[in-house]
């Protein structure tokens, strides 16, 4: 019995990552009480593919339209302690650009409802070849507003990788094939990654639970199992910050689940996924009063945004608006990635009270958001 047990887990990749996650809980347990209302930082971080399931451009075209129009009507009733609407952060597949997509995207940036940013799925390359579809796609998403801009002019981006497989990370080699593929986003201006949390995926790490900078030898396959976690007094302006969502075993009735931050049309939002997504209380030590919540969805397929535009996402944000956003125990702050980012960076730098002020802080908004 206790073979099979062992055998299931393995099949599940629990045993990649939850060694992590007890250490994760047995930091939460010694870890001080925090005084005073606590901020919430929340994101969700979309793999916005149109494309999904081989759908032809007609069929992506309506999946985009369906956001543009959709997205408004279902958050222009909720808001934020800081007045603002519920934001999506669209990581884009650059292998699925189509102009009239990313226009339409361009349209709910300006509008205050969220943000493009990258996502990529290949498979066999080689630095050289991976460093070119990179570069292609920063420079078509430019041309519709998107993307932000440090201040040497460059362009700055936030990275998902398709199929997970970040720095080579799956064990066949599917999937990317560059090792060193951490020190190139970098290269070309990615300013943090959010493939993470991927589990039960052979992908995850087992750091969990963290805002982190990689560290040990970049260029090595799944460079990003060894990190140093983010702090207050220290930031490293030579590397891809990495930004995770929560991980872990909740309760779920009677029994146990596992929460892995993906909203989903089967699993959508629930009070008691919601206390799950907080329980970790992920922050930049030294500011446990600002906590980072970041999920992921992917909300182009029918069914999906069916969810997240209907039912499941009006679940999703009257929970947390009137759940944590009482001005005593909780303040709500609902992100893009580019400014989860900022503040992030804002907090090793020191800086305190009202995260709001931090949205801003090192990359200002891109083009189609000013």
């Amino acid at each position: 019995m206790i073979t099979g047990v062992l055998n299931k887990l393995r099949e599940k990749n629990f045993d990649k990552w939850l060694p992590g996650y007890a250490r994760d809980v047995g930091r939460r347990a010694l870890a001080p009480a925090v005084h005073g209302p606590r901020h919430v930082l929340f994101a969700v971080c979309d793999h916005y593919e149109p494309l999904w399931g081989d759908a032809d451009d007609a069929h992506g075209a309506k999946r985009v339209e369906m956001w543009r129009s959709g997205y408004p009507k279902l958050v222009d009733r909720f808001r934020d302690a800081d007045g603002r609407p519920p934001r999506h952060s669209y990581f884009f597949p650059g292998e699925q650009y189509r102009p009239g997509y990313l226009d339409a995207l361009a349209e709910l940036a300006r509008g205050g409802y969220g943000e493009v940013e990258v996502h990529l799925h290949h498979d066999g390359d080689t630095a050289a070849t991976l460093e070119a579809q990179l570069l292609q796609a920063l420079d078509d998403y430019a041309k519709h507003g998107h993307l932000s801009r440090d201040s040497e002019g460059r362009l700055r981006y936030a990275f998902i990788h398709g199929n997970w497989a970040l720095a080579n990370g799956r064990p066949d080699g599917r999937w990317c094939g560059v090792d060193e593929e951490l020190p190139l986003l970098f290269r070309t201006g990615c300013f943090a990654d959010f493939t993470f949390p991927s589990g039960p995926d052979q992908c995850q790490p087992n750091i969990v639970n963290q805002i982190y900078w990689p560290t040990g030898d970049l260029s090595a396959k799944r460079c990003y199992e060894t990190g140093t976690r983010a702090k207050v007094g220290e930031v490293m302006r030579d590397r891809v910050l990495l930004v995770q969502g929560p991980i872990g075993l909740a309760r779920r009735g009677l029994g146990i689940r596992l929460e892995y931050s993906a909203l989903t049309a089967h699993d959508p939002a629930t009070r008691a996924r919601a206390k799950s997504w907080l329980a970790p209380g992920i922050h930049v030590e030294g500011r446990p009063e600002w906590v980072f919540v970041k999920l992921h969805t992917h909300g182009a397929p029918d069914k999906q945004g069916a969810s997240l535009l209907g039912e499941g996402g009006r679940a999703l944000h009257e929970i947390l608006t009137t759940q944590y956003n009482d001005g005593r125990k909780w303040i709500l702050h609902y992100v893009t990635a580019r400014e989860m980012y900022n503040i992030a960076i804002a907090a090793m730098e020191g800086k305190s009270g009202n995260p709001n002020d931090y949205r801003d802080h090192v990359l200002k908004p891109p083009p189609a958001a000013s």
